[in-house]
């Protein structure tokens, strides 16, 4: 083989082998990778079948809806992309936005300085206030105040706003151990575990619309948890270094208002399978 045909041949297969990292990378892009816990009512959740609109989960014969998914699905429809759900545990979320395992996480998450550390968040998607979820014969169900909750046997989420700084602003509250899901504090809150858990109003609307022994117990302004803007906005959450994706649903959720995102959160409440 003479030099002029084995160049030729060599400049032939890297144009093949570019042709083809580039397919690939199309082809990807075409999926839109979200993580969420999916069991985490009325933000995500799984069902059986794909009423109502809901997505199939990666890897799983289930599927998932909620507000996230939604948002979700007009965030990918903006995008030309094909939405893919990954079903994965709270604590594992951040990490695999991180690593890249998925493309962003919308799973009702806080926009907090000690997470801004590690990923982006978008504009907020969902302004959340903080309430406290009780027994509608319990002992608390006619709390005014924050001052009317002292004592309380108390708990929520693990790794969230609630569990770290909101429970401790009940007087003489007895902290128990954080719980891993919404489903399990709801089963604590039921047996008599606990008196009460913090959480925002979205969840605990869903618990309690499900749940109809169950009661949220919203407070007047300054008689309730003090918290901060970030404590309350909830973002979608990308690897660093991704800008034009954080770009790209900006400017979807930059057209939304938050009595947009109010009708929509409505909407995933009465859908919740728990609701039906």
């Amino acid at each position: 083989m003479n030099l002029k045909k084995a160049l030729t041949l060599a400049f032939c297969g890297a144009m093949m082998a570019a042709v083809t990292i580039t397919a690939a990378n199309v082809e990807a892009a075409k999926k839109f990778k979200v993580g969420m816990e999916c069991g985490y009512a009325p933000y995500n959740w799984s069902q059986p079948t794909a009423q109502g609109g809901a997505v199939k989960i990666a890897g799983s014969d289930e599927f998932a809806y909620g507000y996230d998914v939604i948002m979700a699905k007009k965030l990918a429809d903006s995008m030309g992309a094909e939405l893919e759900v990954h079903k994965i545990e709270w604590d594992g979320l951040p990490p695999a936005v991180v690593s890249g395992k998925v493309d962003a996480v919308i799973a009702g998450m806080s926009i907090t300085s000690e997470r801004k550390q590690t990923v982006d968040f978008t504009k907020p998607y969902y302004y959340a206030n903080i309430v406290a979820l009780v027994k509608k014969a319990g002992p608390f169900a006619k709390a005014k105040s924050l001052a009317d909750l002292k004592g309380a046997v108390a708990s929520s989420q693990i790794n969230t706003v609630w569990y770290d700084k909101m429970i401790d602003q009940v007087p003489g509250v007895k902290k128990l151990p954080a719980i891993d899901t919404v489903p399990g504090l709801i089963v604590a809150l039921q047996s008599g575990k606990i008196n009460l858990f913090v959480t925002d109003a979205p969840t605990a609307q869903a618990a309690e619309y499900a749940n109809k022994d169950l009661l949220m117990v919203e407070f007047p302004a300054g008689k309730g948890f003090k918290a901060d803007v970030e404590d309350v906005e909830i973002g979608i959450a990308v690897r660093k270094g991704r800008p034009d994706l954080l770009k790209a649903m900006n400017a979807v959720l930059e057209k939304m208002s938050d009595k947009d995102f109010k009708a929509i959160m409505a909407e995933a409440i009465k859908k919740q399978p728990l609701a039906q």
